[in-house]
C-alpha cells in the first residue's frame, strides 16, 4: 500500500463488509434502535466472517491485520448505515491494548471472545466530574492482598450491557523508592466482570437513535484478581495512548462511513425528486454543497488512511498527531453532510420514513467524542504548531 492507494487485500475487505452490511441496512438498524433490540446478528456474523478481530494476532483467533483494516470494516458498516460503536470499544482499544501489552494467559483469555463477538469488552475512562482531563480521573485501585480493590463512577461508557467484561482505566498510589506512600496516583487499566459483585450499570437516557445504549457505572469495592491488572503497573499513559490513538482513527471512520450514507442518500434523492422541470440535482445549490461533503470526505478518509499506516508502523508519535486530525476532519465532514442531506431531502429530511434526521444527532456526536475538537485544536496548537499550552 502506498499513501494514496490501498492494497487489493483491503479493498476486497471494504467490499465483503458491505456486501454483508448491506444485508441488514439502515432501516433494519434504526427498527432495532426504536424497538429497544440489538444488532446482535449482524455482530456475531461479522466475528464469524473473521471481520471483527481483524487486527488481532492470528494465534489468538484473529486475522492479524492493523488497525487500518480494523478501521475499514468500521467504515464500511457506517456507509451502509449500520454503525456499530461498539467496533471503536472492543477490538480496537480493548484488542489493542491486551494485544500489546497483556500476559499470554490475558490474550488467551479474553482475545478470542473479542474476535468472535461472543466476549465483547467495553472500556470504560470518562468520569462525571474529570470529563475531558483524563488525568483528573478519581477512580481508584488499591492493593488487597494478593488482588486489587477498585472504587470508582464512570460516565458515558458504551455497550455494557452487551459486554462480559470493562477494561477499566483506574490509579494506583505510586509509592517511593523505598515503599513510602507519595499521594500521587498513576494510571492503570483492569478487566472488570460486568457481573462483579459491586459493579453497577446504569442506562443514560439519549437522543441518539442507536441499539448501542451509553451508561452511568458504578463501582463499590470491586474486588478483583492479581491477573486483572492489564500490562505493567508502572507503564503510565503509555500503555493506556496505545488504545486511544485507535480510538480516535476508529472513531474518524465512524464519521467518514455515516457521511458516505449521509451524501449517498442525499444523492440518489437529488437525481430522483423533481419540483420544478427538472431533478433537483441539476440545480447548483443542491449540487455544490453535496459537491463539497464529497471533497471533504475524501480528505478525511486520506488523513484516516495516513493516522493507521502511521500507528501500523509503530510511529506513535506521528500517528497521534494525524490520529487527532484525522478525528476532526472527518466529524466535520460527516456533520455537514449530514446537514445538507437533511437540506436536499426538504420537509421529508425531518420524517422518520427518510431515516436523515436521526443522523443529525449521531454526526454531531462525533464532534464530542472520544475527544472534543476543542481538545484537538489544543492538541495541534501545542504540539504540532509549538504554541504555549493553554490549559
Amino acid at each position: 500500500m502506498n499513501a494514496f492507494t490501498e492494497s487489493e487485500e483491503r479493498r476486497e475487505l471494504r467490499k465483503q463488509v458491505a456486501r454483508l452490511a448491506g444485508k441488514y441496512g439502515r432501516e433494519w438498524f434504526t427498527e432495532r434502535a426504536r424497538d429497544g433490540e440489538k444488532t446482535t446478528d449482524l455482530w456475531l456474523e461479522i466475528g464469524k466472517n473473521g471481520y471483527l478481530g481483524i487486527n488481532i494476532p492470528e494465534e489468538y483467533g484473529g486475522g492479524g491485520g492493523g488497525i487500518g483494516d480494523i478501521a475499514a470494516v468500521c467504515e464500511e458498516l457506517a456507509a451502509q448505515g449500520c454503525p456499530l460503536l461498539l467496533m471503536v470499544v472492543s477490538p480496537a482499544i480493548c484488542g489493542t491494548i491486551i494485544s500489546r501489552y497483556g500476559t499470554d494467559e490475558q490474550k488467551q483469555r479474553w482475545l478470542p471472545g473479542i474476535c468472535d463477538g461472543t466476549g465483547t469488552m467495553a472500556f470504560a475512562i470518562t468520569e462525571p466530574d474529570a470529563g475531558t482531563n483524563s488525568h483528573n480521573i478519581t477512580t481508584t485501585a488499591h492493593k488487597d492482598g494478593d488482588g486489587w480493590v477498585l472504587n470508582g463512577r464512570k460516565i458515558y461508557i458504551s455497550g455494557v450491557d452487551e459486554a462480559d467484561n470493562v477494561l477499566v482505566v483506574a490509579r494506583t498510589e505510586a509509592l517511593s523508592p523505598t515503599g513510602e506512600r507519595t499521594g500521587k496516583l498513576k494510571p492503570c487499566l483492569f478487566v472488570v466482570p460486568t457481573d462483579a459483585e459491586g459493579f453497577e450499570a446504569k442506562p443514560i437516557p439519549m437522543e441518539i437513535v442507536s441499539p448501542e445504549l451509553q451508561f452511568q457505572v458504578f463501582i463499590d469495592d470491586v474486588h478483583l484478581p492479581a491477573d486483572a491488572l492489564v500490562g505493567d503497573e508502572d507503564g503510565g499513559l503509555v500503555q493506556l495512548f496505545a488504545g486511544l490513538n485507535p480510538e480516535r482513527i476508529m472513531a474518524a471512520s465512524f464519521s467518514t462511513g455515516l457521511a458516505r450514507f449521509a451524501l449517498d442518500r442525499a444523492t440518489a434523492y437529488a437525481k430522483e425528486r423533481t419540483v420544478f422541470k427538472d431533478a433537483i440535482g441539476s440545480h447548483q445549490a443542491i449540487a455544490h454543497p453535496l459537491a463539497q461533503s464529497h471533497i471533504e470526505i475524501e480528505l478525511a478518509r486520506l488523513m484516516t488512511q495516513k493516522a493507521a499506516a502511521l500507528y501500523d508502523a509503530g510511529d506513535d508519535m506521528g500517528a497521534g498527531e494525524a490520529a487527532n486530525m484525522a478525528k476532526y476532519a472527518a466529524a466535520e465532514a460527516a456533520c455537514d453532510a449530514a446537514d445538507r442531506a437533511v437540506q436536499t431531502h426538504g420537509g421529508n429530511g425531518i420524517t422518520q420514513e427518510y431515516g436523515m434526521a436521526g443522523l443529525l444527532v449521531a454526526t454531531r456526536a462525533g464532534r464530542i467524542a472520544p475527544v472534543s475538537r476543542e481538545m484537538i485544536l489544543n492538541f495541534v496548537s501545542m504540539h504540532s504548531l509549538g504554541l504555549p499550552k493553554s490549559y
